[in-house]
């Protein structure tokens, strides 16, 4: 077969030209690591080269208020008061930093599920092992009927001894947009707090995380946010803030300080580049001046377009949908069907059959499964165009019966 998928210029995204990403391939994996449009990178070029004229005057004396503008708009667009917000580069850290900060004691138990991220999950492993504590996975089937079995799966594993649930908003394997709100209500009524990994869930779906009442939450800007790499963000709740601290300590560290301590300390970690963090306004401007409708529409178009590239994954392969349409966001799994003996998919492992798939044009993303068997996950962002699909379909095919 040819080496790359077939193109039809006709029915390209109109808003691919304002990605910088290869048009040689057929790029359908935004979920793993986001890609920034060339206008925001140009802007934080020029960030980057206004910190480089004078360092000491952009770092020391412009940056305090320069990230409070930033913090200003995306706390406005997630619901929450800028307050209680703190730039972090990734989720991952994010998550880490607040492990970490627990206090927890041989019998404790951290509460997660066996679709947490995996380097989150490690996070927990680590901090549950250095105290005598246990990690208590909950298992959600997978596929799954509604959004009752998340909530019913989970709810069921917490004990008196639960001292934290890490629950993810939008699942990275499986692509399942959990009941967030549901969940974090239920384990508050067990007396459980819930730290929520919504690294995919910024610029995804709608966030109001005030009204959610989770003690801490955590996304990503540089995935559906479009933002640079190394640019996200953890909320802290207002009484959780006290005692959480950053992974490193520096200059905003001080033990006496009655109030402000919490964006102080995050604020100034050492030296980093602050310009993904500084561009986040830009990127909501920008992203968010594409459609006439817009955020709102953004969401809507990108959540279609998943969800007719799932329908027409399924269709090809014969496929059953695994979860309900409304536990879908920007990306979507489907988990694959017995391979042909001898097959990639029955040969390869999920690494090297992600990189048998880009070398004949495509970027996805493959995962070995929560329930057994590998599956395969699409992402759909505004580049992004069906014919991409029908092709990935075609090509997945082979896959499976090793032509």
């Amino acid at each position: 077969m040819a080496d790359s998928p077939p193109r039809d210029e006709n029915v390209a995204s109109p808003w691919a030209e304002l990605w910088p990403l290869d048009r040689s391939v057929a790029y359908l994996n935004h979920a793993s690591f986001g890609a920034c449009p060339t206008a925001i990178l140009e802007r934080q070029t020029a960030l980057r080269l206004e910190l480089e004229r004078e360092p000491a005057d952009f770092l020391v004396r412009q940056l305090p208020e320069r990230l409070a503008t930033a913090r200003e708009a995306l706390a406005r667009f997630v619901g929450a008061a800028a307050a209680d917000l703190a730039f972090v580069p990734n989720a991952t850290t994010a998550v880490s930093t607040v492990l970490r900060s627990l206090t927890l004691g041989p019998g404790d138990e951290l509460l997660t599920t066996d679709h947490t991220y995996a380097a989150c999950r490690k996070a927990a492993e680590f901090v549950t092992a250095r105290a005598g504590a246990r990690l208590v996975t909950a298992r959600v089937p997978f596929p799954l009927a509604s959004e009752d079995a998340v909530v019913a799966a989970v709810l069921a594993a917490v004990t008196p001894r639960t001292r934290l649930a890490l629950i993810d908003h939008v699942t990275s394997p499986t692509a399942l947009v959990f009941p967030i709100e549901r969940l974090v209500r239920g384990l508050a009524e067990q007396g459980v707090e819930t730290l929520v990994d919504g690294a995919h869930a910024l610029g995804m779906v709608p966030l109001e995380i005030a009204h959610l009442r989770a003690a801490y939450y955590t996304a990503n800007a540089h995935k559906w946010l479009c933002a640079p790499k190394g640019s996200a963000f953890l909320f802290v709740r207002r009484d959780r803030q006290h005692g959480l601290h950053p992974l490193a300590i520096s200059h905003g560290y001080d033990p006496e300080r009655a109030s402000g301590g919490f964006r102080a300390e995050f604020d100034w970690v050492g030296t980093t580049d602050p310009t993904p963090w500084l561009v986040i306004p830009e990127c909501l401007a920008f992203l968010g001046g594409l459609l006439p409708g817009g955020w709102p529409e953004l969401m809507a178009t990108n959540r279609a377009l998943a969800l007719r590239a799932r329908a027409i994954l399924c269709e090809a392969l014969a496929l059953v949908a695994p979860c309900p349409e409304s536990m879908i966001g920007a990306i979507a799994s489907m988990p694959l069907q017995a391979p042909a003996p001898g097959s990639p998919v029955e040969r390869l492992d999920h690494e090297h059959l992600m990189n048998w798939f880009r070398r004949r044009g495509f970027e996805t993303w493959c995962h070995p499964g929560v329930s057994g068997g590998k599956l395969i996950r699409v992402s759909a962002q505004l580049y992004n165009h069906e014919a991409q699909y029908h092709a990935l379909a075609l090509v997945l095919g082979e896959a499976m019966r090793g032509d």
